[in-house]
């Protein structure tokens, strides 16, 4: 079945790249150039925790003056809790078992090699577009998407792990000299070795010593070459920070007062919950300050201290990303490009930060499958409001096209938010559904046996299905697990109810909305 589903959406593509190639041709000639330009803002691990979602601990003035201009989405989600598969979906309007993108390795061109990606697809219909930083997986890249796609030179090919303190430099290169002596080094395209030693960095330099900083740099430098051009633009800006290492310069770290910051409460698995469903797959068990030190979500929590400290490091993060936002605003607004621009800023997933005893991404819960979207700017109407419609990141795709005047292809599994854009109360889907691949992940003991979660959050009610996973056929196999969260009780889901005979026909009614849901998309 699920190669037949492949095979299906394979060829519809090549149709609409087909038609889309044709489009632009015609374009090539008489671009419409009174179309929108797209500023694309994607942020690696972002919480939904801004100031305009309510977070008055997290310090992100210029990311609420851009919601102030936009609709902030309350309940979007991720198609799954992991970067390459949460952006696949996004990028491609297809959900991952369409995509059969369920891991970090896996390309999806590698599945559907004509498959047209969101910013191919404006490419191919007269915009120019320019990629800068993690748009994609940052190993990953999309070459058909961009007609330019640029990375600042001195820093290498992957570059989340750039540390500036003399002191972490020379303890990541003497761990660089050890793994080449030991012939397990890779030199990148740029001459680098990928490594990565402390989890974070109290950075004794400027905002440019870090690569969100520098790409700033240099995408307002592009900016004014794009407004130069005779034809509108999608230019995304993908930002690696608040990814681990949680580096960031020492004045954002100087924002917040360490002892002041509130740990989670709900530092425990959920209750009555399968023992896998928060599996310990932190990857900051691979640095060397976490690895021998760090809690599995069974142990007792970690030492507050350290918590503090990851906290306080995370939160610095999100603060210097903001303050690039904040820079290339600025210059939108200057050079006149304001009005005429949507912005759409995401996180890719979730991240925990002590919740379920937990420090990473990766499951099906709320916390990791809530993320951040935020449209804004050009063709929304309702500005300054938050919608609590339940959405997706599979509606990213379709609302950009819509918005911008394009027909929809019908082939995308998402649904266009362009009626929330005008009144943020309507409704556009009863449920938004997400998964987890579990056991190509975490330690090794955990990798017994493939096991992939599919859950659905209406607006009471999360409810997750467990399944073996067969790897080489890509099939799920016997039910071996339930959980249910009702979140006007246990907002956190903090206690699995599926298991309580009183709610044996409610459990009948979500799962077959869960199965009729995932087999129609």
């Amino acid at each position: 079945m699920q190669k037949n589903i492949f095979n299906y959406f394979t060829l519809i593509a090549i149709v609409i790249l087909s038609g889309c190639e044709k489009k632009a041709d015609t374009k090539a000639v008489n671009i419409d150039i009174n179309r929108p330009n797209i500023l694309f803002i994607p942020i690696d691990d972002l919480r939904p925790e801004l100031g305009c979602y309510g977070n008055s601990d997290v310090i992100s003035p210029n990311i609420d003056k851009l919601a102030s201009n936009g609709v902030v989405f309350n309940r979007a989600y991720c198609q799954q809790a992991v970067c390459t598969a949460s952006r696949t979906s996004l990028l491609t309007g297809l959900r991952p078992d369409s995509t059969q993108v369920w891991d970090l390795r896996t390309h999806f061109r590698d599945q559907m090699p004509d498959l047209v990606s969101l910013p191919q697809f404006f490419k191919n219909n007269g915009y120019y577009s320019v990629g800068l930083g993690k748009t994609f997986h940052n190993t990953l890249q999309d070459s058909l998407a961009w007609n330019e796609y640029l990375h600042v030179d001195g820093f290498p090919f992957d570059p989340d792990a750039v540390y500036v303190n003399q002191d972490n430099i020379i303890e990541q290169k003497e761990l660089e000299l050890k793994r080449l002596k030991a012939g397990r080094a890779k030199f990148d395209k740029y001459g680098f070795i990928y490594s990565k030693t402390r989890s974070s960095e109290m950075g004794l330099a400027d905002d440019d010593a870090y690569y969100d900083g520098a790409q700033t740099t240099m995408a307002i430098k592009k900016l004014s070459e794009l407004k130069s051009k005779n034809q509108p633009f999608f230019l995304s800006v993908g930002f690696y920070k608040p990814h681990l290492p949680f580096n960031a310069p020492k004045k954002y770290w100087d924002m917040y007062n360490r002892e002041d910051i509130k740990l989670a409460d709900n530092q425990f698995q959920p209750k009555d919950s399968p023992y896998y469903a928060v599996h310990g797959d932190a990857e900051l068990r691979g640095y060397i300050d976490a690895k021998k030190n760090l809690p599995y979500p069974k142990d007792e929590p970690w030492d507050e201290d350290k918590q503090r400290e990851l906290k306080h490091a995370y939160y610095a993060c999100v603060s210097y990303i903001d303050a690039q936002i904040g820079r290339i605003m600025d210059e939108l607004d200057r050079l006149g490009l304001k009005d005429n621009t949507i912005v759409v800023l995401w996180g890719d997933h979730g991240w925990k930060l002590g919740e379920h005893n937990g420090w990473g991404k990766q499951t099906n819960y709320e916390i990791d499958a809530r993320v951040p979207l935020i449209i804004s700017g050009n063709q929304v109407a309702a500005k300054g409001t938050m919608s609590e419609a339940l959405t997706e990141f599979v509606d990213v795709y379709p609302t950009l096209c819509d918005i911008t005047g394009f027909n929809v292809p019908d082939y995308l599994q998402g649904t266009s938010l362009k009626p929330l854009l005008k009144d943020p109360d309507a409704k556009v889907k009863n449920a938004a559904y997400s998964q987890f691949l579990l056991g190509r992940y975490g330690p090794l003991k955990d990798r017994e046996e493939e096991r992939m979660g599919y859950t659905m959050r209406t607006d009471r009610y999360r409810y997750v299905e467990w399944y073996l996973w067969d790897a080489d056929t890509k099939e799920k196999g016997a039910l071996i697990g339930t959980e249910l969260f009702d979140h006007e009780q246990d907002d956190q889901e903090n206690y699995n109810i599926a298991n309580q005979t009183e709610h044996k026909a409610l459990i009948q009614q979500l799962s077959q909305e869960l199965k009729a849901g995932f087999s129609t998309l």
